[in-house]
């Protein structure tokens, strides 16, 4: 089956899954504080449904429409827009009946399952597949480093030892470090010494601004062909999966950052590149696209392992990767508000492309756990029509003391369905454009 397919299906259950959870969250405390929910719809049922069954006073079903799901809970002003309702008395099983605390808790509801869920698949997929890292002595080489850090004192071939004082770990998680932590200080080692090297504290918008977000700290190691892309300059040339390139144009290759940046700056002239087949040196000539590419994919010969964890330690550190997750998903919403950033805004076809192109469990789970975190960052947003507009209120009225006026409320939920579909269009528009220009 062609890969894309696979995505597709993969990211299909998934937001099924988050889907159904999520409005779980709202359902539970609103059947347990006696509020009647009217619907609860896997996708939209805009004009039509797929399927729907009437059991009790819910009717459930699934909607054609797949770009969320709903419960519609009696007296609320939401995304039904039903001011019919509304304008008829209170009664005692709606929702604008029921104290401001129990209304909190059921608005809080799908965001709460979200983050549990996220925390409990990392968790599991540590238990069971456990966590994977590259072995420190596979980097004996050292790392290439982008113009910023060479300005601020770093250099090709540096080892880091430490962030801030601390021994680091896994040292291939640096740039994201860079981007998304409070990184002040880098110690690395550098022909035998040691050497501790301050950063400006706007390092990481620096990096990204100047697009070496992945550039910054790059692996000295040389780049092995994963895939040779039909029909292209490499497949034409002779290269084959497993080569690992040396050179080119008698220029040693540090590693595959380096050599697509060679490649591009070559333009259309021929390439002479060298590479290793089973052991043995070989000369390759190939003359790029009109891109300036080759059509190859590169692979990772990094020395990766994988660290296994027993039930207890899988819980804390799953927790801990979790917490870290959502709050470095949180601080990058910062470069989305720059020139680079909002180029970079992906919709559905951004996460889809989250999920591995062979069917494989753990990179499902791994991406299902991002999503939940994300549908429950994103929903807490305080913008009306979310999760987050209906706490922004009710925090209002539990604070004041009032009820926000329903004509208010009606108005706010207009202006926030709007900024939500002008979201998801220029999100998704993104992604359009991506893949018809790039």
């Amino acid at each position: 089956m062609d890969s894309f397919y696979i995505k597709a299906i993969q990211f299909l259950l998934s937001l099924s899954l988050l889907i159904v959870l999520h409005e779980l969250g709202h359902f539970i405390p609103a059947k347990l504080f006696k509020t009647r929910v009217e619907k609860f719809y896997l996708f939209f049922d805009l004009k039509f449904s797929l399927f729907k069954k009437k059991i009790g006073d819910t009717v459930y079903g699934i909607g054609w429409l797949p770009l969320g799901g709903y419960v519609k809970i009696s007296g609320m002003i939401d995304e039904s827009m039903d001011k019919e309702q509304m304008e008829k008395p209170p009664q005692p099983w709606e929702f604008r009946s029921k104290p401001a605390w129990q209304r909190l808790i059921i608005m809080l509801g799908g965001v709460t399952v979200n983050i549990v869920l996220g925390f409990f698949i990392y968790m599991m997929v540590l238990f069971v597949w456990g966590q994977k890292y590259v072995d420190k002595e596979s980097l004996s080489e050292g790392f290439t480093v982008s113009p910023i850090m060479q300005d601020l004192g770093f250099q090709n071939g540096d080892r880091i030892l430490k962030v801030n004082g601390k021994d680091f770990e896994n040292p291939t998680d640096i740039n994201r470090h860079l981007l998304l932590r409070d990184v002040e200080e880098i110690t690395v080692n550098r022909d035998g010494n040691n050497m501790s090297i301050a950063l400006p504290e706007d390092i990481g918008m620096q990096l990204f601004k100047a697009g070496e977000v992945e550039s910054s700290f790059y692996p000295i190691i040389k780049p092995q062909i994963e895939t040779v892309v039909p029909d292209n300059p490499a497949e034409k040339a002779g290269f084959m999966v497993g080569d690992i390139i040396y050179a080119i144009n008698g220029e040693e290759i540090l590693n595959r950052v380096d050599f697509r940046d060679r490649v591009q700056e070559n333009g259309q002239e021929p390439l002479l590149i060298q590479v290793s087949r089973e052991g043995d040196l070989m000369n390759i000539e190939v003359v790029p696209d009109e891109d300036s590419q080759i059509g190859i994919v590169y692979g990772s010969n990094l020395d990766i392992k994988t660290r296994e964890y027993g039930l207890a330690e899988s819980i804390s550190t799953g927790f801990d990767y979790g917490y870290w997750t959502l709050k470095d998903y949180a601080t990058q919403f910062k470069y989305v508000f720059t020139q680079e950033g909002v180029t970079q805004v992906g919709g559905f076809g951004a996460i889809g492309s989250m999920f591995p192109s062979g069917w494989d469990w753990q990179g499902f789970w791994l991406a299902t756990a991002l999503i939940s975190i994300i549908l429950a960052f994103m929903n807490i947003l305080p913008i009306p029509a979310l999760d987050g507009g209906h706490v922004m209120f009710l925090l209002y009225e539990m604070i004041s003391g009032r009820k926000p006026n329903d004509k208010v409320m009606e108005y706010a939920q207009i202006v926030g369905f709007f900024i939500i579909i002008a979201l998801v269009l220029f999100a998704n528009g993104n992604d359009v454009y991506r893949w018809l220009f790039e």
